[in-house]
């Protein structure tokens, strides 16, 4: 489908119930939620996209200022398309970062969230041990990827965010197909890593003033730079209840997805969005 723009969004949906939209991470596409589906779709109408620059859409429209603010802008637009606001919202990584986003700029299109580790790095700068976290993080992944990215050598910048976001020893064990599926959506990652502002801030008080029921979810075995980000914005989101995915690392509803899928859908049965 196009929305406004030319922008074209691949889409896949099923199911009956209220509307659920999954948004994923960097490096992910409409794919991503296999393991979600069958848990997700007797309860809900499911709907899974690919992201502005993820498989199979064919943007190439330059945005030097990408980021999740954009994204959210999309899903905005996907939602009164698809005739699905309010929605629940299934977000993970960079993909649970642009659910914030919309629920600050748009809160009338969004009934709740399920969010996996928002990686708003900014927030890592309100702790020392964020700031060591995150300056580590600069000169060992984002900053050489940027380069790599700049000089055209693309698998490389891939590999090596890879490693940086999910963990060096989850990052060795990923299949030779998961890794051919992370390159199939490089642009994702290349045009965020190129953007003149990667990790927009969004303020404290802003999440605080989110009102629809939040569930915050974090792989136990997750990087630093992770960790610190969601303690941080737990801390300034006291009306969200907050959780932790064992035996899981960043990509917690990749990892274990059958506690993730228990742990998100007795949180949505709760505030009785479903049966």
């Amino acid at each position: 489908m196009e929305i406004a723009g030319g922008l074209e969004f691949h889409y896949v949906e099923a199911g009956q119930g209220l509307p659920l939209v999954f948004v994923h991470g960097v490096l992910g596409d409409w794919r991503t939620w296999a393991p979600q589906w069958p848990a997700f779709t007797p309860a809900f109408r499911c709907i899974s996209y690919s992201r502005r620059y993820s498989t199979p859409n064919r943007n190439m429209h330059p945005s030097p200022d990408h980021s999740a603010l954009v994204e959210a802008t999309d899903l905005a637009a996907l939602l009164q398309e698809w005739g699905t606001a309010p929605s629940v919202l299934v977000g993970s990584s960079y993909g649970a970062y642009t659910s914030l986003a919309l629920a600050v700029a748009r809160p009338d299109l969004v009934r709740a969230m399920v969010l996996v580790e928002p990686p708003m790095l900014g927030w890592a700068d309100f702790t020392p041990e964020g700031r060591a976290a995150r300056s580590d993080f600069e000169e060992r992944v984002r900053l050489p990827a940027r380069r790599a990215f700049l000089e055209g050598r693309n698998e490389y910048a891939v590999r090596l965010l890879t490693g940086g976001i999910v963990g060096e020893g989850t990052a060795t064990s990923l299949s030779a197909e998961a890794m051919q599926r992370r390159m199939e959506n490089y642009r994702s990652i290349r045009m965020l890593t190129l953007s003149t502002d990667e990790f927009p801030m969004i303020a404290p008080e802003a999440l605080a003033g989110i009102r629809c029921p939040t569930l915050l979810l974090a792989g136990e075995r997750t990087p630093a730079i992770h960790a610190t980000v969601f303690e941080s914005i737990c801390r300034a989101m006291p009306n969200a209840a907050c959780g932790r995915i064992p035996a899981a690392g960043h990509g917690a509803a990749r990892d274990n997805p059958d506690e993730f899928n228990r742990t998100a859908l007795e949180f949505l049965r709760r505030h009785q969005l479903c049966d």
